[in-house]
């Protein structure tokens, strides 16, 4: 009976032809001594790559356990990933990207950790943690990375410090729980938000990174910095449960109409928009009735109120509502609930 596979290794391929040689080398030589399985996806490859990659599996990985999967065409790392998944055996699985920014060394050592812990059912390497080797040529890729960071950890109630580092360790029956459906830059804001939904700490471990120039073969680009936070708002505000999405939907057009009575001109469009955020915040944890409570401590506090000092009263009334809603929201989160309780409570 064949000893079974503890680590599979994921790797997304797509025009490395300068450096997929040394990648496919170096990532041999520090597993070598692993029972590993490696798992190539050649994301529809046009440079050559995909005859170099298939010479030296044959020369070097002849003796291993491998799965490679040629794509017609390029559908993006997402994509590449899941056909990667359908091949996973075992406990463990990594996910490292092939341009020889990240090092399989750093890898390993995220390897090595899960192994010692049995708690760690995610550990994800950090550029921004540690004394590794570090090198940037895109000031603007670095702010934006923190900038995401940021607003993920905020959204998510999470405190990591690299959001879209690409050398991730999983316990692979969490990995296969995931439903992965971004692409490119949004992946990594995929994985995290399924994950801190599910409450699973995501732990992270310092790695080096030597970030390479586009004329060397990097492909992020001003789009995905962009369509990250459409990623991000997706994650967050749409792909919920049926109740949470009505309770967002519940807070956001409330709060939005009562923001509304504030203010004039450009003043009451900000003000406007503020409440509606509020109103997308409030919605994430909380049911129809702690939100009702809100909303009607707002109009009582308006009651109380009038001329340029309306909004002290309101926000009184409003922060005594948040915590009596959240006291309720806490106490009721951990009793089973039926299908129409979970819309209320």
């Amino acid at each position: 009976m064949p000893q079974e596979n503890k680590l599979s290794i994921i790797v997304p391929i797509y025009n490395e032809i300068k450096i997929i040689n040394s990648f496919l080398l170096n990532l041999l030589e520090v597993f070598n001594k692993i029972n590993c399985k490696y798992i190539f996806v050649d994301d529809g490859s046009t440079d050559g790559t995909t005859k170099v990659v298939e010479q030296i599996l044959d020369k070097h990985f002849y003796n291993k356990s491998i799965e490679y999967k040629k794509l017609k065409e390029n559908f993006g790392k997402a994509y590449a990933i899941k056909e990667g998944i359908k091949f996973i055996d075992g406990n463990y699985t990594l996910l490292i990207d092939s341009d020889l920014e990240y090092s399989p060394n750093d890898a390993l050592e995220l390897y090595q950790l899960a192994l010692k812990n049995n708690s760690i059912d995610m550990i994800q390497g950090s550029r921004y943690l540690g004394a590794k080797v570090q090198s940037r040529r895109y000031i603007f890729n670095d702010i934006a990375v923190r900038i995401n960071t940021f607003l993920f950890n905020f959204l998510f109630s999470q405190s990591i410090t690299d959001l879209h580092t690409g050398t991730k360790i999983f316990k692979s029956n969490l990995l296969k729980s995931l439903h992965l459906s971004y692409s490119r830059f949004g992946l990594e804001i995929n994985i995290n938000s399924q994950i801190a939904k599910k409450n699973i700490y995501i732990y992270e471990y310092g790695i080096g990174y030597i970030e390479r120039s586009k004329e060397d073969g990097k492909k992020i680009t001003f789009i995905d910095g962009i369509l990250s936070y459409y990623y991000l708002f997706i994650s967050r505000f749409i792909q919920n449960d049926l109740p949470t999405n009505f309770s967002i939907l519940y807070s956001f057009l409330s709060m939005t109409y009562i923001g509304t009575f504030f203010g004039l001109g450009l003043g009451k469009i900000l003000i406007t928009i503020v409440f509606s955020i509020t109103g997308l915040m409030l919605g994430l944890r909380r049911k129809f009735m702690p939100l009702t409570l809100i909303f009607f401590s707002i109009y009582i506090g308006s009651l109380f109120s009038q001329g340029n000092g309306r909004i002290f009263p309101i926000l009184v009334f409003f922060l005594l509502s948040l915590y009596v809603s959240n006291t309720i929201s806490k106490k009721y989160s951990r009793i089973k609930k039926n299908n129409f309780l979970k819309f209320l409570i």
